[in-house]
């Protein structure tokens, strides 16, 4: 690869990819063929600043510029040159949050990051008044938020946008936002790709006696789609990006996108009647719709793909932290009995050892609850396993049982589209820590959402991947060629995965198994009303 690389780098057939992470920015350099040919990164933290999560904007550029470096010295140490100019560039973040500029390009208050949970009146209300699910972390419920608290700093407002939306800006003068991305500040209508007028003109009502000198229209970004054209690199933002002045201007940007978006981008689930899962630490599952859906949902966010498809995402705060502190007490045994244990195969162990669980997982039943669940109604949790002096506790069940509520909020969530709203799903692309172990955590995901479930056998790099194939995709697409026949041609045409169907008998069992764990939440609940810290 060496000798075409090196070409490709030197005459700009390349794609860069960088993505903001909660914990990690990302920059990732592609060829024309999608391959990764270097990689740079920059570990960061939010902060919590007078009781507001962000990241202090110093942070962002100084992060920034220290993963393009960290990219550029790698090109360099294994290709032997430097890195001068590319063939398009993409940006992408965290969803939501706020970002508010005046005028003169200023930043009004500190970003406010999605994290951040003082926006629940305003989600209220704008629930309320749009019958659309506005969450929390949306820009527009922090917007409202900030005018029912009435902060100085609204009316001085000139552009509202993410933080993406922000690199994007200030690196290539446009104010601009890929449509999954804009979906995430204020409702989409997926008709005309743009955000949805009626409620742009509710919302200036409700807030029209305060007078403010501009409308909601004037401070959002424009609405772009995939492979739209959404400036260039200025002189100034190649400084900005390359300190050392070594990259030219006049690189192409795509639209700036959200993690959402390239996590579709980088799972091919994109079309219609497909869908991703990702299960660790939290859990959440998107799928792309084929129609709007007859009502609105608390447990459903409403996005859209880079191109614009409606896409539900359940979310769902508790995943595997639970299952994770059993496999480490596990371990924690083995040690005291004077045994080495490498941990990848004591998962690998234990997991496996759960499909020879009963299908019911024995009468047992556990919930992962390490905090709040929104999807049950829980502001706060507490892990709990119980179980009846007849159930079959074996070690099988006991694995088994784990894993199947790792999986119980969101497929309270899922059923909501698929029992009330009838959506069919082709496929699930599977993604996560629940499925380093072959085979185990695709068998239970087909059992609790009785939907195929596909691991595959190459993840990419993740989002900064994503954003990179969405750069590449809008130099390099054919005329009228859409996202999702660009993706399933020509980036994952060769790509390798192991495609599990449904169990009817594992299938059957979760059925039981949640029907036992809707009835066991009363049992959370008395955990949570009775057991706090120190008792």
């Amino acid at each position: 690869m060496g000798l075409d690389a090196k070409s490709a780098i030197e005459n700009g057939k390349t794609a860069l990819g960088i993505e903001f992470g909660s914990t990690r920015i990302k920059a990732v350099l592609t060829d024309d063929m999608h391959k990764v040919l270097a990689i740079g990164t920059h570990d960061w933290e939010n902060q919590l600043v007078d009781n507001i999560w962000t990241y202090r904007l110093e942070c962002i550029w100084e992060g920034l510029q220290n993963c393009y470096q960290n990219l550029a010295k790698s090109v360099e140490t294994q290709y032997g040159i430097k890195l001068k100019t590319l063939g398009a560039i993409g940006f992408s973040g965290m969803m939501h949050g706020y970002m508010a500029f005046d005028k003169s390009g200023e930043i009004l208050v500190p970003f406010r990051t999605w994290r951040n949970t003082m926006t629940q009146e305003a989600s209220r209300i704008l629930t309320e008044l749009l019958d659309y699910h506005i969450p929390q972390r949306w820009s527009i419920a922090h917007l409202y938020q900030a005018v029912l608290n009435h902060e100085e700093h609204v009316h001085n407002i000139d552009y509202l946008t993410t933080l993406a939306g922000y690199i994007h800006w200030k690196l290539s003068g446009e104010r601009v936002l890929g449509v999954g991305e804009a979906s995430g500040m204020f409702p989409i209508d997926i008709h005309t790709k743009n955000y949805n007028q009626q409620m742009i003109a509710q919302f200036d009502a409700l807030i029209s006696e305060k007078q403010y000198p501009w409308k909601l229209a004037d401070i959002l970004p424009k609405v772009l789609a995939a492979g739209d054209k959404a400036g260039t690199l200025t002189q100034a933002g190649a400084k900005l990006l390359d300190v050392t002045g070594t990259l030219e201007a006049g690189i192409p940007l795509c639209p700036p996108e959200g993690d959402a978006g390239t996590g579709m981008v980088a799972t091919n689930s994109v079309a219609q009647r497909t869908g991703n899962i990702s299960a660790g630490t939290s859990v959440f599952a998107m799928a792309v719709l084929e129609r709007e859906l007859s009502k609105s949902y608390e447990e459903l966010d409403l996005v859209t793909t880079p191109d614009g498809n409606l896409v539900a995402m359940v979310h769902c705060n508790n995943g595997t932290s639970d299952l994770n502190a059993w496999v480490h007490l596990f371990k924690e045994f083995q040690e005291a009995m004077g045994n080495k244990v490498d941990i990848d195969a004591l998962y690998s162990t234990l997991y496996q050892k759960a499909l020879e669980g009963d299908a019911d997982c024995g009468g047992l039943l556990a919930y992962g609850y390490y905090s709040g669940e929104h999807m049950t109604g829980f502001a706060e949790g507490r892990p709990l396993f119980v179980r009846t002096p007849d159930a079959n506790f074996t070690l099988a069940n006991f694995m088994r049982v784990h894993l199947f509520t790792a999986l119980g909020a969101v497929k309270i969530g899922m059923d909501i589209l698929f029992e009330q709203e009838n959506v069919l799903l082709d496929e699930l692309l599977a993604h996560g820590g629940l499925f380093k172990t072959k085979g185990v955590g695709q068998r239970i995901v087909a059992a609790a959402l009785n939907v195929p479930v596909s691991v595959m056998n190459t993840a990419g790099e993740g989002g900064a991947w994503g954003i990179a194939v969405l750069a590449n995709y809008m130099i390099k697409r054919d005329c009228g060629e859409s996202l999702s026949d660009y993706l399933s041609h020509k980036v994952f045409a060769s790509e390798q995965s192991m495609r599990i169907e449904p169990n009817a008998t594992d299938a059957a069992g979760f059925a039981r198994f949640i029907e036992r764990y809707k009835r066991g939440l009363a049992i959370e609940r008395a955990a949570v009303d009775n057991m706090t810290e120190g008792i």
